[in-house]
């Protein structure tokens, strides 16, 4: 409506009377029409842009969130199948003949084809309770009076569950005196307590961290929980716990983790906001979470770092003397962060994000407007990052040398070919509309996007840590806010652990606990050595706290 009136106002000024027009010269006419032609031109092009938003945002909205098969979505003559092996996510639906599944394949949701002798090794990892059904004696001397043979039983398997249950653990210590002599009081040995005057134990608090860190359950939901099965803990003591055991024992496998974080020669980062309603400034201030993970699969970590702002000082703070390489999103403070240190950092871009822009163009599209050049432009983009994926996937398993090689070799040439391209079609198109944008993203972005090319251990992209720290993300919208600073920085080290323990293939519940059962022990030493033991890499804790890895996780 508002364009509409601004429209016509905008006709009525530059209305000429028939007189006027009569006396002009040609020139002046042609002059004139040629004039109104490119206002013409430049409405139709910002209406197109306002219409490029609207449907954009409409897919946002209501569009299916995945960027899989998107050529088979402008074009259904093509199946889509090239842009499969670029992001599979793990996506699951119901379909009619989705068969039930048995015991085993519930217990090992990675389990391959059943093969004869396996049925003890599935289910050796889950506590079994054998249920005998026979018939009385009476009843069998009845049905055979001539006497029977038993044949090998019938059996089959349920799953049954019992939903956690509490119980009090009543200590008591032994305490003696002696009777003669000198006066001497000894007590037996007993665990020490994790807090003073406290009733949590290692189950207790790995629960609760679990719960918030691992489920994404807020603790009012716990207390809640727990108020259902009639123990009474409400939030506030909770939270305290949390913070308590955070700072006294856990701080130690934090920093013990960033130690080796440090140490990788790639490291992912991204960050995201976070309300902290107690930070000494006014209501609503923005706060920041950033996550660090280590590249590859070799012993990953998973860093969280609480901070108050988005700035470069955050960066140069947390990483310190670091040399390596850091894979980002087109953030400027990675950038800054580059320039400033040179001979020790350089950034790396991610082309997941560069392909997101014209994914999102591609999603926007219905109907005749799948033919017009913006969105054939975008078909090409993603077919061509596609293109890169895919032959970059196919040297995964070479060595870095042969690696950089092959890239020259083969993707080099594509990238190039690319940003050629983007340059070529960045003058032919509006630069306020969607794919000019587009455009401009991956030729600003085009030194970080290359930087792959001549370090055979740079990825792709920055999916590692955007996965990382996805699950923050699905937690704040449960919680909304956290209350204090102490709280965020004790939120920082626990989904540390629990991303560090679910990247390393561990039970975080099983590390957790694990974790406050050991580091008391070790509080009066003076030598850190021990926490080599508590590594999520190191062999008392996979043995302790290990799980068979997943079909997705591989």
């Amino acid at each position: 409506m508002c364009f509409r009136i601004w429209y016509n106002r905008s006709m009525e000024s530059t209305e000429i009377s028939r007189e006027k027009l009569n006396q002009m010269t040609k020139e002046a006419l042609v002059e004139m029409l040629l004039r109104q032609q490119s206002e013409m031109e430049d409405i139709k092009e910002k209406v197109d842009t306002l219409n490029d938003q609207l449907r954009l945002m409409r897919a946002m909205l209501f569009g299916r969130s995945s960027e899989k098969d998107l050529r088979k979505e402008t074009d259904p003559e093509v199946d889509g199948i090239q842009m499969k092996f670029v992001f599979n996510e793990a996506e699951a639906s119901y379909r009619e003949e989705t068969p039930e599944p048995s015991v085993e394949e519930v217990v090992r949701s990675y389990k391959r084809k059943k093969h004869t002798g396996k049925r003890e090794e599935d289910l050796s990892g889950i506590p079994a309770k054998q249920i005998d059904h026979t018939i009385p004696d009476e009843e069998l001397s009845a049905l055979f009076p001539e006497g029977y043979d038993r044949l090998p039983d019938e059996v089959y398997r349920k799953l049954e569950l019992h939903p956690a249950t509490f119980e009090v653990l009543e200590h008591h210590i032994a305490v003696y005196v002696s009777k003669k002599g000198p006066k001497k009081i000894v007590r037996a040995d007993h665990p020490k307590e994790l807090l003073e005057h406290s009733i949590v134990t290692p189950s207790l608090a790995a629960g609760i961290m679990n719960a918030k860190y691992v489920n994404s359950v807020p603790i009012a939901r716990v207390e809640k929980e727990f108020e259902r099965r009639d123990v009474r803990i409400s939030r506030q003591v909770m939270s305290g716990w949390m913070i308590k055991l955070s700072e006294r024992y856990l701080s130690l496998v934090y920093d013990s983790l960033k130690a080796q974080l440090l140490e990788q020669p790639v490291i992912h980062s991204d960050e995201t906001p976070v309300c902290v309603s107690k930070d000494g400034r006014k209501a609503g201030s923005k706060s920041y979470m950033w996550v660090y993970r280590s590249a590859g699969d070799d012993r990953p970590s998973v860093i969280y770092d609480y901070c108050i702002t988005r700035n470069t000082d955050h960066l140069r703070d947390f990483l310190g003397d670091y040399e390596g390489i850091i894979v980002s999103d087109g953030y400027a403070s990675y950038h800054r962060l580059a320039k400033d240190w040179p001979e020790r950092i350089r950034v790396a871009g991610c082309w997941a994000h560069a392909r997101r822009q014209f994914a999102n163009i591609i999603k926007s599209a219905s109907g005749s407007d799948r033919k017009k050049a913006k969105y054939t432009l975008a078909q090409y983009a993603v077919d061509q990052i596609g293109q890169i994926y895919h032959l970059d996937n196919e040297l995964k398993d070479l060595s870095p040398e042969e690696r950089k090689k092959e890239r020259d070799l083969t993707i080099r040439p594509i990238v190039e070919g690319y940003f050629t391209w983007a340059e070529t079609h960045l003058e032919e198109v509006p630069k306020g509309s969607n794919i000019g944008k587009a455009l401009s993203y991956s030729l600003n972005q085009k030194e970080y996007l290359c930087a792959f090319l001549d370090h055979p251990d740079v990825p792709l992209d920055n999916n590692p840590a955007e996965q990382a720290i996805r699950p923050f993300c699905v937690g704040k919208h449960n919680w909304h806010l956290i209350d204090t600073t102490h709280g965020a920085e004790a939120s920082a080290m626990l989904y540390s652990i629990a991303e560090t323990a679910k990247a390393n293939h561990l039970k975080p519940y099983e590390y957790f606990k694990y974790l406050l059962e050991e580091i008391p022990k070790h509080m009066d030493d003076r030598d850190m050595c021990f926490l080599d033991d508590l590594m999520p890499w190191s062999d008392p804790v996979v043995e302790r706290c290990g799980k068979e890895t997943t079909t997705a996780e591989k």
